[in-house]
């Protein structure tokens, strides 16, 4: 049954769906990038919420700022802006529809449409799921790229900005300009210290072209810090075949494994919904939370997901079962990553490596290697490498973490060990390409990409370990590496 409004009462009774009147809902909340994590996680906690009668003027109106979000928003409209969530959980599947967006801006090259929308006095929170490499943050000192071609575009063209925060920065001066009042900027990307993030990228861009906007959205405009979970595959055969199972033809249907989080702090200038009463957490110390997170699970996902594209598993839960990768993941989690993370309530860092094994090992979400691999160049910087630096600074060991950096520049030269080829999967991989190839005879061409290792480069623990790892992958294959990191 295509989904759509008039088709809601006729689903399966198994189908949870909307209890409330769509048709009431006000909106709310601005958001960008309206991919599987946004519909799966922020839009969820907000149908969550309606679902009890509540927050029914928080309602969201989707939006993006990349060509093919002009498809998504497509199949999104054609269904009255309903997603059909598909849990997948060990004992098996379960539906649900989401109906907490309303609409969706156009995508426009000069953004006038989304500008506009931001603008409205309605609008009280602006939120964001761009990926970690769509903040334009130098990857080596993690300030602002202010070189970067769109930022230099969005600086030249204020009025016709090509980025999303030079659409922040636009609406936030029409409703100075207004009287209209700041909003809140919220950040629902994995990155550590994601609001500082965003009120970096969007005050800088303004102190490029009006100083006086920047101290104005500096001083008015509130940026939370967040820590957003949840493993949420991308959308193939396989989930419209499960959206089918339930009697749905839904053209973008979401996976997700049963499990979220969402711990943000309560730093809202304009107001928020109670997120709290649908299972979210506000609190003062979301760095312990995000820490935890992204390093454990975020960094965890790196470290197994380079072997598994080299070796050809392809999936997450693949690697967990491969009698060296798994094993792999589990030493370099215990012993080099949670002596760097500290206790959250209920939560000790060994607790959570065994919680984020068991969910890496769920069999029921079909998480590919490929997805989890992509864009390396950010994801490694912001993952990865901040623990060796601090593994550094106390004398802890790195050999496990320097091995995994040794493996993702195997992986960039765009082969697998059985011949295939690795297509590309990061928006610098020609020149990831390059310096992988050039590292198989001077592993140090490598490390000397400064703009992800920095003084990382120069290190001696460093440049001795990356060495030994490459030549050995090179000259005995993943697995030998691998095993002789296990042994000792």
């Amino acid at each position: 049954m295509k989904l759509s409004n008039s088709t809601l009462r006729r689903l399966p009774a198994e189908v949870k769906r909307p209890v409330y009147r769509r048709s009431g809902l006000t909106p709310g909340i601005v958001h960008i990038g309206i991919g599987n994590f946004h519909r799966a996680h922020q839009a969820w906690y907000l149908h969550r919420l309606m679902q009890q009668e509540k927050a029914h003027d928080w309602a969201i109106i989707g939006a993006g700022v990349r060509r093919r979000d002009a498809a998504q928003r497509a199949k999104l409209q054609a269904q009255d802006w309903l997603t059909t969530l598909i849990q997948l959980a060990p004992e098996g599947p379960s539906a649900e529809i989401v109906g907490s967006m309303i609409d969706c801006v156009p995508v426009e090259v000069h953004n006038a449409a989304l500008i506009e929308r931001m603008a409205d006095p309605a609008i009280r929170i602006v939120a964001l799921t761009v990926t970690e490499g769509g903040y334009y943050v130098a990857p080596a000192t993690r300030g602002f790229d202010a070189v970067h071609p769109d930022i230099l575009h969005d600086v030249a063209n204020p009025n016709t900005p090509r980025t999303a925060f030079g659409a922040m920065v636009a609406a936030l001066r029409l409703r100075r300009d207004r009287d209209y009042g700041p909003f809140t900027g919220q950040s629902c990307d994995n990155l550590r210290g994601n609001g500082a993030i965003l009120r970096q990228s969007v005050v800088s861009l303004a102190r490029l072209t009006d100083p006086g906007l920047a101290d104005w959205i500096d001083n008015h405009c509130s940026f939370p810090n967040s820590m957003v979970d949840c493993i949420v595959p991308a959308t193939g055969p396989n989930e419209r075949a499960l959206a089918s199972h339930f009697g749905i033809d839904d053209a973008a249907p979401v996976a997700h494994e049963n499990f979220r989080q969402w711990i943000m702090e309560d730093d809202f200038c304009a107001g928020r919904p109670d997120w709290d009463q649908a299972g979210a957490t506000f609190s003062n110390d979301v760095h312990a939370y995000e820490a935890m997170k992204i390093r454990i699970l975020n960094g965890g996902h790196q470290v197994i997901a380079n072997p598994g594209e080299i070796l050809s598993v392809e999936t997450i839960s693949g690697c967990m079962e491969h009698p060296l990768i798994g094993p792999f993941f589990r030493k370099v989690a215990m012993r080099e990553i949670a002596p760097h993370v500290h206790a959250v309530p209920d939560m000790t860092p060994e607790a959570y490596v065994d919680l984020i094994g068991q969910r890496f090992s769920n069999p029921g979400i079909v998480d590919t290697t490929r997805r989890v691999a992509f864009d390396g160049s950010s994801r490694h910087p912001g993952f990865v490498l901040p623990i060796i630096r601090d593994a550094l600074k106390g004398g802890r060991p790195i050999a496990g973490l320097v091995l995994a950096e040794a493996l993702w520049a195997r992986m960039c030269t765009g082969n697998r060990e059985d011949g295939s080829v690795i297509e590309p999967n990061d928006p610098m991989w020609d020149d990831l390409t390059m310096a992988a190839v050039r590292a198989c005879e001077t592993p140090q061409a490598w490390l000397d990409q400064q703009q992800f290792y920095g003084d990382l480069a120069r290190h001696p623990e460093v440049q001795a370990g990356f060495a030994h790892w490459l030549r050995m992958i090179w000259s005995d294959g993943t697995e030998a590496a691998i095993r002789a990191y296990l042994t000792g």
